[in-house]
């Protein structure tokens, strides 16, 4: 009986189109393997992280979301939801993402250092709409927005990147049985 994963080589070899940008030829090659192994969590990550490649959120959101379903101990597809969440600017959902992402692994820096980066966004937009709603709370909250800005970029608004996204699954594929 074949094993319900797909072979190291394969992963071995989408990640190299993956890290040579050819996250087009990366994507046809996830699709055709995923068929045989559709619940395979190495398979369906890469695909997440084609898709983010070629710039298809809406597709990559939804298949990270789908591994978040399927394997809920994997902190991963979580962070790399944050990261697509942050590029649309719903800072809240890349809060939650990242919040998973830590409580299933405590010791995963990136998701930490992610989550800093979209606490200190929403300050930001905190302190802006302090300003806007009242002229006179400036004198606070001025030196921190701009504290918040130069950390970010020098000065212009804080939109802090996040970290890069995961491009791979530290666990073996057999590690992760899917949640019923």
């Amino acid at each position: 009986m074949g094993s319900p994963w797909a072979h190291a080589d394969d992963y071995s070899s989408i990640t190299t189109l993956l890290k040579q940008k050819k996250a087009d030829q990366a994507l046809v090659a996830v699709n055709k393997r995923i068929d045989a192994t559709p619940r395979d969590p190495q398979l369906l990550f890469l695909r997440g992280v084609a898709q983010s490649d070629l710039g298809k959120a809406g597709d990559a959101i939804e298949t990270f979301t789908q591994l978040t379903q399927l394997y809920p101990e994997l902190p991963e597809p979580y962070n790399n939801l944050a990261v697509l969440y942050a590029k649309q600017n719903e800072l809240e959902k890349a809060r939650r993402a990242l919040e998973m992402a830590v409580r299933g692994n405590p010791n995963y820096a990136v998701a930490h250092e992610n989550l800093g980066d979209i606490y200190a966004r929403l300050a930001a937009e905190s302190y802006d709409k302090a300003q806007r709603l009242d002229p006179r709370i400036a004198v606070t909250t001025a030196p921190k927005l701009k504290q918040l800005r130069q950390m970010f970029n020098g000065g212009a608004n804080p939109a802090p990147s996040l970290a890069a996204p995961a491009t791979a699954l530290p666990t073996s594929p057999s590690a992760s049985k899917p949640a019923n």
